[in-house]
């Protein structure tokens, strides 16, 4: 079997000298364009491919960014795993994908083979956990997530805090829940449901303490039947919606706490033959491209995730180059979006 080509193969068909080639295929330094065109004619006659472990042996680098997120119903990830792997890929790494599932051993495994696998950084929605946050925005430290701040690989999560010690974006989810919650009362809504998402998680958390926050200071019914768990599925929240609207004293408005909810909302509501909004006003957290073609046409709180996206590929890049800076937290402002679900220009009903 005929060995591998090497840069002193690719050197030697070129005439050129090996630090040429390095220099055209590693870019560390600039070359005449018509000395750039022989070395490229050479490796594509040679069929030559950079040895990227011999690379990273020698620089301590793999150019290699793991991006572990559950790759769900939920459009909020998509729309991210799809900017991240553009913005990073224009950085010259090439990204690894785990689909995490939301379930803790699956993050487990994966995040242990990044870690194997000496990737330069890693980008993670933490997963859910069984004794995950029951109060505040913030949850107690993800154990993967200390895994990998102690072995020192740069770590930025995403859309979820944690205690962790490290780099850190997030939408504003309880100002955003807060916002939704206080405009139905503008609308003269007292009974007002809140759908929250899977328990363990700090997004869970967050947007329901910005639901609560709302009831409190604005004197709303403090009922705790009004606050159900979808757990960010259609279907389950389609039953638990269905369940509470049938109800003698059933809400007169509702906040789904994300896009998914949002669908199984609207389904439990259609199955009682409440209409949106004659009946119900519905307020929701997360913004999709079909919202606004609903009819009604739905009020939101858009994420910016492309900010997000951009904001966690800048922070990962700044840990890779600085290490020892100090860990920060940010959040992504949202954007209320007033459509026609919430029912202004209706009575409540």
């Amino acid at each position: 079997m005929e060995r591998g080509r090497t840069m002193a193969d690719v050197a030697r068909v070129a005439g050129v000298s090996l630090s040429t080639v390095s220099h055209v295929v590693n870019g560390t330094r600039s070359v005449t364009p018509a000395t750039e065109q022989l070395v490229r004619i050479a490796i594509e006659q040679l069929g030559y491919r950079r040895n990227t472990v011999a690379r990273a042996l020698a620089t301590s680098r793999t150019m290699m960014v793991g991006v572990c997120v559950p790759v769900t119903a939920n459009s909020t990830f998509p729309v991210l795993v799809d900017t991240l792997e553009q913005r990073l890929t224009a950085h010259g790494y090439t990204v690894v994908l785990h689909n995490t599932r939301d379930d803790p051993a699956v993050q487990h495994r994966v995040m242990t083979q990044l870690l194997d696998l000496r990737a330069d950084g890693i980008l993670l929605a933490p997963a859910p956990r069984p004794h995950g946050p029951t109060n505040g925005s913030v949850s107690g430290g993800d154990p993967d997530a200390t895994l990998a701040v102690r072995s020192g690989t740069p770590l930025v999560l995403l859309d979820r805090f944690s205690a962790v010690p490290c780099d850190q974006v997030a939408s504003e989810g309880a100002t955003a829940v807060d916002r939704l919650t206080t405009h139905l009362a503008d609308r003269g809504h007292r009974r007002i449901a809140v759908v929250g998402g899977l328990p363990g998680l700090a997004t869970t958390v967050d947007r329901l303490d910005g639901h609560r926050r709302a009831v409190i200071r604005l004197g709303l019914d403090d009922d705790p039947r009004l606050v159900v768990a979808g757990a960010s599925d259609v279907e389950v929240t389609r039953t638990v919606v269905r369940d509470l609207f049938a109800s003698a004293d059933r809400p007169t408005a509702v906040v789904p706490t994300n896009n998914v909810m949002t669908i199984g909302t609207m389904r439990g509501l259609a199955d009682l033959g409440l209409a949106v909004p004659q009946d119900v006003a519905l307020a929701c957290f997360d913004d999709f491209e079909w919202a606004d073609v609903f009819t009604p046409r739905l009020t939101t709180m858009g994420q910016d995730l492309v900010g997000m996206a951009d904001r966690a590929v800048a922070m990962l890049l700044q840990r890779i180059a600085e290490p020892d800076a100090p860990p920060r937290q940010e959040l992504v402002p949202t954007d209320f979006r007033h459509r026609d679900s919430c029912g202004c220009g209706a009575t409540p009903g």
